[in-house]
């Protein structure tokens, strides 16, 4: 979260720690995903004028008006039409795979349950393809 918003504003490592008093080290473990302290929150949640629970939650909502957004494949923009976030897209995989094995319990004929299947897999995979674009945005 903290690169992200260092970036959304454009800048360096360097300035952001020289703002928030701590060294060039310290931000880039915290960019890294290692555990900071609060002081170090707390410093960096005012520059960055938010609160220090900000810094450290999960990104998990898509910035459709981002440009990186914007440079996505037409196919995965289809794919993720009318979802925003993260939490959603899995939900939606999850169901799948719920209906699945209803379909099974049911004994359903093959082909249905396969297509569940295949449907289930195919958005796991595409969720996980938009988590390694970094489409999940703040």
């Amino acid at each position: 979260m903290v690169k992200r918003l260092r970036q959304k504003n454009n800048w360096s490592q360097e300035q952001l720690a020289t703002m928030c008093g701590l060294s060039i080290r310290t931000i880039q473990r915290v960019e890294n995903g290692q555990s900071a302290s609060l002081e170090t929150l707390k410093s960096l949640a005012s520059v960055f004028e938010t609160d220090v629970s900000k810094l450290t939650e999960e990104i998990t909502v898509i910035d459709k008006t981002s440009e990186k957004w914007q440079e996505q494949p037409a196919w995965l923009k289809f794919f993720f039409f009318g979802v925003r976030s993260r939490k959603v897209a899995l939900m939606i995989e999850f169901s799948f795979f719920v209906i699945a094995a209803i379909l099974i319990f049911v004994k359903a004929p093959s082909y249905f349950i396969t297509v569940t299947v295949l449907t289930a897999y195919i958005h796991c995979a595409l969720v996980r393809y938009a988590d390694n674009k970094g489409i999940w945005d703040i």
